[in-house]
């Protein structure tokens, strides 16, 4: 119960520094709210959220005016007195060291890359029918072209008439393993990747299982076995828990936190990205979905 009232406390002090962006939010004035001590404030906070309160707070500030840059026209000298700063200086400097680039920068190059959205509440199944409340926090990242050797197959995905990825895509990883000789728990990254460049719900889609390989290595393998992945802009969505359960973060992004946001799906490969040692049968996994995002037109 006290776990729970922690969380909760957690949440309103979260919708606090979201919409009070603009003030200074040091850690002082935030413990004074959250009627915690300094101490018990930056404890709790970490805790629950994996992150500093001070970090928390800088990254929020910068990604709302990395967000502002690419959807306003507003002087930079107007955004970073928006977001709590004093001085345009102050903001370039830490503008640059979050975003390795100038706010101007930024701008021209019109591209979500590096901001992170603020935490947001959402359920979060662990066992057969527990349900918990899960901070979770989406953040954006580019990757460049690549390549992935692996073993593909056509599911009836999310929001098929008839669902079946549920049955399909467990055989296509064991194709895999059978493949490669690569047994889970995998000593190395593998991904499993949907290509929704159709975008035809109606239609099978194209799955493949398989880990990244370099061009080099690529001679001499079937030409099935390969596919090529473009360079993409993604939303990373972080998934704890069973794989099982998986469709259900993804349901969530998709119907829930993307509608409501400045973005919208840009159709072309899904990428489910598990680890170096991630346990399939484990509660506590974490693994990410990475899909392909553009600002709303």
């Amino acid at each position: 119960m006290a776990e729970n009232v922690h969380f909760t406390r957690i949440e309103r002090l979260l919708d606090y520094i979201h919409e009070n962006i603009d003030l200074p939010l040091s850690v002082e004035s935030l413990a004074e709210k959250s009627c915690w001590s300094r101490w018990q404030l930056q404890r709790t906070f970490l805790k629950e959220t994996n992150q500093t309160v001070a970090q928390y707070v800088r990254e929020i500030k910068l990604s709302s005016a990395a967000e502002q840059l690419l959807l306003s026209t507003d002087r930079i000298m107007d955004i970073a007195l928006n977001c709590g700063f004093n001085s345009e200086v102050s903001f370039n400097r830490a503008f640059k060291q979050l975003f390795k680039c100038s706010p101007n920068t930024y701008r021209k190059r019109g591209q979500s890359i590096g901001l992170k959205t603020p935490l947001t509440s959402t359920m979060s199944i662990h066992q057969a029918y527990e349900i918990k409340k899960r901070l979770l926090q989406i953040r954006f990242e580019h990757l460049d072209s690549f390549h992935l050797y692996g073993v593909s197959g056509e599911i009836q995905g999310l929001f098929s008439a008839q669902p079946n990825y549920n049955k399909v895509i467990p055989s296509i990883w064991q194709q895999m393993v059978k493949l490669t000789g690569i047994t889970p728990p995998f000593k190395e990254p593998v991904m499993g990747v949907i290509d929704t460049r159709q975008n035809d719900v109606s239609l099978p889609t194209p799955y493949w299982a398989g880990y990244k390989i370099k061009e080099a290595d690529m001679a001499g393998l079937p030409a099935n076995n390969l596919l090529t992945v473009p360079e993409q802009v993604y939303a990373v969505i972080p998934h704890t828990g069973l794989v099982a359960y998986l469709d259900r973060t993804i349901q969530w992004f998709l119907t829930s936190w993307l509608p409501q946001s400045h973005y919208e799906a840009s159709h072309g490969f899904d990428l489910e990205i598990y680890q170096a040692g991630f346990d399939i049968h484990s509660q506590d996994s974490t693994m990410e979905c990475w899909i392909p995002i553009k600002l709303k037109k």
